[in-house]
């Protein structure tokens, strides 16, 4: 089914609710209703009613193959191809809500990383890379690899530095929000061509055995695995935040239990989703604090 194309005047129909209607309106999913709006319209295409299923075994087959590749040469790898490769597909094929989407997060995730050194004063890593890409031709610089390095190493880093200090990750007295944007960011140059319509979990899926292709087999592995620091990163948000519901909004699950790399697609979007929801809880909370402060206190 389709999702709306007037979201605001859109009447539902109790006899045959619209499941993509049902889901914009729920409002405890913490998400703006612009970036719901773009998930749902981008879910709802026909490349991932028609398409998806049939991509996603072969891409799972491919990944099996690849594997066998890799037992053979596991330290070929090409990432300035890689990297190529992605961005003409992203410019040619994929929607313009998924290809903003990939760009929104790696912005979110340096934020978000900013957000907790930014409320453990006395760390800084100084080997950080915090990404803000404005257009697709921005990612041609490795991207990709470089923000799963980014995450092992500010884990690292960080833990190598609260260890060096005697520290444990606390709630501070204040919370520092201003890493985080409460706003749109500057994405430019999305194509909206006739031929983009693929939806970010196909796109995904297809993309998935072409990163394994082009990189090592040390380097996919640990781009997997990185996906599990998810709850990693949302335990010591809750921690600053002294607050349970960022661990809760993660389902890649748990960070010792290696998941196969068949399922690396779909764990990936899961990635992306938890990270959205992850700022966007954080922009809500930055809003609170500003009212509170703005707020005249009681004489």
């Amino acid at each position: 089914m389709k999702a709306p194309d007037d979201w605001s005047n859109w009447q539902d129909n109790p006899e045959d609710p619209n499941p993509w209607y049902t889901l914009y309106m729920d409002s405890v999913t913490p998400l703006s209703s612009a970036v719901k709006q773009a998930w749902l319209i981008d879910s709802s295409r026909k490349s991932r009613q028609y398409l998806l299923p049939v991509v996603r075994p072969l891409a799972r087959a491919t990944i099996i193959f690849n594997q066998l590749i890799k037992s053979i040469l596991p330290s070929w790898r090409n990432s300035a191809a890689l990297h190529k490769t992605i961005v003409w597909g992203l410019k040619s094929f994929v929607s313009p809500e998924a290809n903003t989407f990939i760009l929104r997060h790696f912005t979110l995730g340096s934020e978000i990383q900013r957000f907790i050194l930014d409320n453990l004063p006395g760390i800084e890593i100084q080997t950080l890379h915090f990404m803000r890409f404005q257009t697709l031709e921005d990612l041609r610089d490795d991207a990709f690899l470089k923000h799963d390095l980014n995450l092992f190493n500010f884990i690292t880093s960080l833990n190598l530095a609260l260890k060096a200090q005697g520290r444990e990750i606390v709630a501070p007295e204040q919370l520092n929000f201003s890493a985080i944007t409460d706003g749109e960011f500057p994405i430019r140059d999305i194509p909206h061509g006739k031929l983009n319509k693929i939806d970010i979990q196909t796109a995904i899926e297809l993309y998935t055995p072409i990163f394994q292709f082009f990189l090592s087999d040390n380097d996919f592995w640990r781009s997997v695995n990185s996906l599990q620091l998810d709850e990693t990163i949302a335990l010591y948000v809750g921690k600053i935040l002294n607050d349970p519901l960022p661990v809760m909004l993660v389902n890649n699950r748990h960070p010792l239990v290696p998941h196969s790399t068949l399922k690396a697609g779909f764990r990936l979007v899961l990635h992306g989703l938890a990270t959205e929801m992850l700022h966007r809880h954080l922009v809500l909370l930055k809003r609170k604090q500003a009212a509170s402060l703005l707020r005249p206190s009681a004489s």
